[in-house]
């Protein structure tokens, strides 16, 4: 490198890390200038102690807090529409993102679009579209995972399915960062394994695509690679024993981790995931677990002296396949299918999703140009299971 770069870097919120810490949760939102706060949530998070109790909470603090949860697994821009009539008609003035993915990512697009006139979709993570939005009608936003794997807490962004096109959309603003983020380990704790082990490979995904990429941003390396090892020596416990909170800590933190460090970039394992996800409704993490390998075989020649840093660093012997065998053996361990079929996926729309994949977003943060042919190579690789 010749001469020095010029890239624009910004790093995480106000983060209240440890088991215990969601009684914090009305004097957090008193904090950020909340009274009406709107909690965003999924169905199936409503319907357990844990959302009844943070209401609770909130009230306690002399909140008057509501409810919402009318997200998909894939939150949708009808879910984001209908969050957004009800924040308005709520009278709120914040929004308390709570769950995995879905209830964050719709939590903070929410509080984004409660206070915009353009359409949701004027706002993708295009360019400086960005720039479109009314800042001070951004609402304040307070997040709380329940998982760990998507990082979307200390995110800048939401990903939103539109349902007309089927196609998932990154909807991005600099005010979209949560100003209080409270992690709460003892929150994953009832996750059941599928979710535990999808949503911590999505963790790993991101960790391992922002290390992969090629733009330059040596701090994204080193947490990408701190976040990795969390992972390796952390998933298999939090999977086997639920109740491990130090692992689940753990967890947590990779989680984080890996949404900081893809500020570098993603890549293809994202780029096809996306479309699978969106065509397909399938677990978002889980998809990228079963893309991975076959991914990281397609971007060999160009990653393969940083991976054998890597596995240097985590201890691993054999270089670039020593890491593959580890990443398998993880993978295997986990009860993560070996191929797409195992997600109940067939070769139908290959084309349509090879296509797909080119346009997404991520697809610029791959180490090695994403062609619609190079798309199709690994999903059928990912298909019939040819490493």
């Amino acid at each position: 490198m010749s001469s020095t770069p010029s890239v624009n870097w910004s790093y995480p919120t106000s983060v209240r890390f440890g088991a215990g810490r969601i009684q914090e949760l009305g004097s957090a939102a008193k904090r950020l200038g909340m009274s009406r706060p709107l909690l965003v949530t999924d169905p199936g998070l409503a319907r357990l102690p844990m959302v009844g109790e943070a209401l609770e909470i909130l009230k306690a603090a002399g909140l008057e807090p509501g409810l919402f949860s009318e997200v998909k697994p894939n939150p949708t821009g009808a879910n984001v529409e209908a969050g957004v009539a009800a924040y308005r008609a709520g009278g709120h003035d914040g929004v308390i993102a709570f769950g995995g993915g879905s209830g964050l990512d719709a939590g903070k697009v929410i509080a984004f679009m409660s206070g915009q006139t353009r359409p949701m979709w004027d706002f993708e993570d295009i360019g400086d579209w960005w720039t479109r939005a009314d800042p001070d009608g951004i609402a304040p936003i307070l997040a709380v995972p329940t998982t760990a794997g998507t990082g979307s807490e200390v995110g800048r962004a939401g990903v939103i399915t539109n349902e007309e096109t089927h196609t998932k959309k990154v909807i991005f603003h600099p005010k979209m960062l949560p100003g209080i983020v409270i992690c709460d380990p003892a929150l994953t704790v009832g996750m059941p394994r599928y979710f535990t082990v999808g949503t911590g490979m999505d963790a790993l995904a991101h960790c391992l695509e922002a290390y992969s990429s090629t733009f330059y941003h040596p701090m994204g390396d080193g947490i990408a690679v701190e976040g990795i090892r969390l992972v390796f020596e952390n998933l298999r416990r939090v999977a086997d024993t639920p109740d491990d909170l130090l692992a689940r800590g753990h967890m947590m933190s990779a989680a984080a981790m890996g949404a900081v460090a893809f500020q570098k970039g993603l890549g293809a394992i994202h780029a096809l995931s996306h479309p699978v996800g969106a065509l397909y409704d399938t677990h978002h993490g889980m998809t990228n677990a079963v893309f991975m390998p076959y991914v990281l075989a397609f971007n060999r020649d160009a990653i393969e002296e940083k991976i054998v840093r890597l596995a240097g660093y985590l201890g691993m012997s054999g270089g670039f396949d020593g890491f593959m065998k580890e990443i398998l053996a993880l993978r295997a361990d986990l009860d993560v299918p070996q191929t797409l079929a195992g997600l109940k996926i067939d070769g139908a729309q290959a084309a349509k999703i090879a296509e797909m994949a080119v346009v997404d977003p991520t697809a610029g943060g791959n180490p090695v140009e994403l062609t619609v042919d190079g798309a199709r190579a690994i999903f059928d690789a990912a298909l019939a299971g040819k490493l």
